[in-house]
């Protein structure tokens, strides 16, 4: 199982390398980030954009990459690089799409069009992995549903899976949060989890081990789960943390970054091809981490 971000870096390298396409790069980190992608050796980038900022930027901080990158101009018309970049992907010149200058809700718009867009028929959901000293731990969905029902989160907890698999885990231990491990029809998150496990213990859902509701402490620490009585896989020593709404999720990974200090990467999974959507004020490793991810990704998504 891979550990670490040095250990998925790794992996990635002995890959062969795959593409990704930056909406809108006309932005430092973004630049940064396919640098660093090249400079590890884990990924191409065409670059979707402002082709005057970006040709100047390499110009004056990376002059030894200023002919490593295809460049395709939309000024800085950013709906015009996402469905641009989009395209890319659909005339199979990427592989994966990285967020850059542009909001989220601009570039989800390119993907989820009916016609011109990744759409598979499946829920899409973001993956967030982070870097524990312990191991790397998976959260979802802190990035697009905003209030998941049961089926919403089977899908979410599918994806999740697929990149717990593409991280060498052959069968994650997953835990449906909530603030308490019993049942109240006042709490949904409780009622949704019990649904959810109840489904897993009829072989509904496979490839992973299931237990909820349960609280943050008792998935994590396995102080808490034997002091709280917890008797399951999961408890203590949870891989993939699913939380029950896009507040909880956003919170969370916020305070991973800002907090914890933790390295993080986010990879969308249910389109045609990964979909990174790291923040705006994201720093190049960040985004550089998730395409190492969405590299690892592709072949589950």
């Amino acid at each position: 199982m891979i550990k670490n971000f040095e250990q998925l870096i790794a992996k990635v390298k002995e890959m062969k390398n795959k593409t990704v396409v930056i909406a809108a790069a006309h932005t430092a980190s973004a630049i940064e980030a396919a640098i660093m992608a090249k400079k590890e050796n884990i990924a191409d980038s065409l670059l979707v954009g402002d082709k005057q900022y970006i040709e100047e930027y390499l110009h004056k901080f990376s002059p030894e990459f200023e002919n490593d990158f295809n460049i395709i101009d939309t000024g800085k018309d950013l709906e015009l690089a996402t469905s641009e970049s989009v395209k890319a992907i659909r005339n199979g010149e990427a592989d994966i799409l990285l967020k850059g200058k542009c909001a989220t809700a601009t570039l989800m718009k390119a993907v989820l069009d009916k016609e011109k867009g990744l759409r598979t028929g499946n829920n899409l959901s973001d993956v967030l992995v982070y870097e524990h000293p312990d191991k790397l731990v998976l959260m979802s969905d802190g990035g697009i549903n905003l209030y998941p029902g049961v089926k919403e989160k089977i899908s979410i907890i599918n994806n999740a899976v697929k990149v717990g698999h593409a991280l060498d885990n052959p069968k994650p231990k997953v835990a449906l949060l909530a603030a308490v491990e019993v049942v109240n029809p006042k709490m949904p998150a409780t009622v949704d989890a019990n649904t959810i496990k109840e489904m897993y213990e009829n072989n509904q859902i496979n490839d992973c081990i299931v237990e909820g509701p349960i609280a943050f402490d008792g998935a994590v620490s396995k102080m808490a789960a034997e002091a709280k009585g917890i008797k399951s896989e999961v408890g203590g020593d949870a891989d993939v943390l699913i939380v029950p709404n896009i507040e909880a999720g956003n919170i969370f990974g916020k305070a991973l970054t800002y907090y914890c200090n933790y390295r993080v990467a986010h990879v969308v999974m249910g389109a045609k091809v990964p979909i990174l959507i790291a923040s705006r004020v994201d720093t190049a490793e960040t985004k550089m981490l998730s395409i190492a991810l969405g590299v690892l990704s592709a072949q589950k998504s």
